[in-house]
């Protein structure tokens, strides 16, 4: 197993329990594929580097987390199919 560290960017104008209940379902991914010891830190609404899909702002999301591979490209293609993730990065945690 490897360590790995997701970032990702909700939409910033979902609702505050849609924005919960699609944090839930992505660490659900994680686990339900074999993933341990997920830490999830919610950074909140933060401004946006550049504009993404004309918004200025987005929320957020730092997930740590132990698993074999197989776990990560499961949450990428959660993530790519969601249309309320505006933008993520998976990196392994050395």
């Amino acid at each position: 197993m490897r360590a790995y560290e997701v970032m990702y960017i909700l939409r910033p104008d979902l609702e505050e329990e849609a924005t919960r209940e699609l944090i839930e379902r992505l660490s659900a991914v994680v686990t339900t594929h074999g993933g341990e010891d997920l830490k999830v830190n919610e950074w909140g609404k933060r401004r946006l580097a550049y504009e993404i899909e004309k918004l200025h702002e987005g929320y957020y999301v730092l997930m740590n987390f132990n698993s074999e591979a197989e776990a990560v490209f499961e949450l990428e293609r959660h993530m790519k199919i969601s249309e309320n993730v505006i933008r993520f990065i998976s990196i392994k945690d050395e």
